[in-house]
């Protein structure tokens, strides 16, 4: 289908797709387009030339070149009234009855995800964002096959958007002959066709920034929000975004990214998944830098203890929120004795982010908001929130972030099958539409399949061993993963080969630094 001009879609499009795409709103994201895509090409090969240099032994360290920003003082922009109070919020992708239901739970603020909770075919992209429209305006409903319906409650969180990272592209856009950035796709329709109605509701047009590995891309961002309120006569500032502190190198900009952005920050967000894959990703190539299991990873090992006292520290100091990290678990009735040990998890990683001065945390499942604001109402009393902690005792070295040991750290058999076994459950699912999926009772994402995937490339590539003896090469890859196929259920057998067909060739061909930009070149 041709638009006017030089913009082209090549998805199939609805009545109420048609809505959302309108000319009006393709003309606006293709001004977004336009004024800013060579720029973030250029941003991305700066990443490259960063991967290399770390290959050649460089230590990542505070930036010489800012240090006067993060020694003189200044603060960020005062939250909304709505962003006040952020003690619990949910995520997961913008299917209807997902909105509905995170809308409903609870939670102070429900990140609605066009990213790692999102496999973004056309229609999951076009239909979420007639979702959102549709929840902004309150006329949002689901009816089930049961034939339940479900409807918005009059109190619901505050929404945030996630679009995608400044890397993925929207393949069914096409402007002046090029795809158009995911992350400009997906932040300008929705702002285009909601930041008037949420102004006039007493909200604004709100958003989690994913990915970030720099102040510049930080900068880039800002520049996209003050272009696009002049566009459409937005007061300055109306725009506010949280940023995910989810790579290694955004750890040590994190006071930059605050400055970059201190019109329009709210606050920071300790993405613990993301945060792991990109230190695996990063120094794959280091000679003795190798983590154990994904789960002997906890928040508690040296080197993410310090991160995260750091985001504390480097919020307050500035006077934004703090936001913590995922609880994933899925309550799981059937397993009543699990379920009770995964619960007191969940309530033990609050306990420990409200002592340390987080603001809030997240969660992936309605259940799990109780938990998690039980703690946090304790910990805060009449406050909404903890800017006043400053942990001023804290003191964060660049040796400290990059230290990546974990004490008894020990590669798995058990380890080695689950990172085998959650990557072509979590694909098979992907590629078939499904982002966000339930595996051994976890909420499974892009970022956690990333840190399974790249781990078995790594143990490969450094010849690691098991605990148990037995050398990780592809040999034994190969049997591993023929022997976690049959165990799962026949009836998809197509969907299981589609996903361990992808997990082998990510794990035998060259590093890639996005699963989904291979497995994008699949997806219908």
């Amino acid at each position: 289908m041709a638009g006017a001009g030089k913009i082209e879609l090549r998805g199939t499009l609805d009545s109420e797709s048609k809505n959302i795409l309108s000319a009006e709103a393709l003309d606006f994201v293709a001004g977004l387009h336009r004024q800013f895509d060579s720029r973030r090409q250029e941003l991305l090969r700066a990443r490259h030339e960063r991967q290399a240099r770390l290959d050649a032994g460089e230590n990542p360290d505070f930036l010489a070149a800012t240090k006067p920003i993060r020694e003189s003082d200044w603060r960020v922009a005062e939250p909304p009234s709505d962003l006040i109070e952020r003690e619990v919020e949910i995520t997961g992708p913008v299917d209807r009855k997902m909105v509905i239901n995170a809308l409903n739970s609870g939670a102070s603020v429900f990140m609605a995800d066009f990213e790692d909770a999102l496999s973004p075919t056309w229609s999951n992209i076009v239909q979420g964002q007639a979702n959102l429209a549709a929840a902004v305006r309150r006329t949002l409903e689901f009816r089930g096959e049961d034939g339940r319906a479900y409807r918005l409650n009059d109190k619901i969180a505050t929404l945030l958007v996630r679009p995608r990272g400044w890397h993925l592209s929207e393949k069914h856009m096409l402007v002046d002959g090029a795809p158009i950035s995911g992350s400009l796709f997906d932040f300008g329709i929705y702002l285009f066709h909601n930041a008037a109605e949420l102004g006039k509701r007493g909200s604004g047009p709100y958003y989690y920034l994913p990915k970030l590995e720099s102040h510049l891309e930080a900068r880039l961002w800002s520049e996209v929000f003050k272009y696009a309120e002049q566009r459409l006569k937005l007061s300055g500032g109306t725009i506010r975004a949280t940023v995910l502190i989810e790579t290694i190198l955004a750890a040590f900009e994190m006071d930059e990214i605050l400055y970059e952005l201190r019109e329009h920050i709210a606050g920071l967000n300790a993405g613990r998944w993301d945060y792991i894959f990109s230190i695996i990703k990063k120094f794959r190539n280091r000679a003795g830098l190798v983590l154990p299991d994904r789960a002997q990873i906890t928040m508690t090992v040296p080197f993410m203890r310090a991160y995260t006292e750091l985001l504390v520290r480097t919020c307050h100091r500035r006077g934004a929120h703090a936001i913590g990290g995922m609880a994933q678990y899925i309550p799981n009735r059937k397993k009543p004795e699990a379920n009770q040990i995964a619960m007191e998890k969940v309530r033990a990683d609050k306990e420990r982010e409200s002592n340390d001065g987080f603001d809030g945390t997240w969660v992936a499942h309605p259940d799990l908001v109780a938990i998690a604001r039980e703690v946090f109402d304790r910990h805060l009393g009449d406050r909404p929130n903890q800017k006043h902690r400053l942990r001023e005792e804290v003191s964060v070295t660049a040796q400290q972030l990059a230290n990546f040991t974990v004490p008894s750290g020990e590669i798995s058999e058990t380890g080695l099958r689950n990172n085998v076994s959650v990557p072509v459950q979590y694909l098979a699912n992907w590629l078939n539409g499904r982002g966000a999926v339930g595996i051994f009772d976890l909420m499974e994402d892009a970022a956690t399949a990333e840190i399974s995937r790249s781990q078995i490339w790594q143990w490969i590539k450094s010849g690691s061993k098991l605990a148990s003896g037995e050398t990780i090469d592809m040999k034994y890859f190969d049997r591993v993963l023929s022997e976690e196929v049959a165990k799962l259920d026949p009836q998809f057998a197509k969907e299981w080969a589609q996903g361990s067909a992808l997990v082998s060739r990510l794990i035998k061909e060259d590093f890639v630094d996005f699963l989904t930009l291979v497995a994008y070149e699949q997806l219908a």
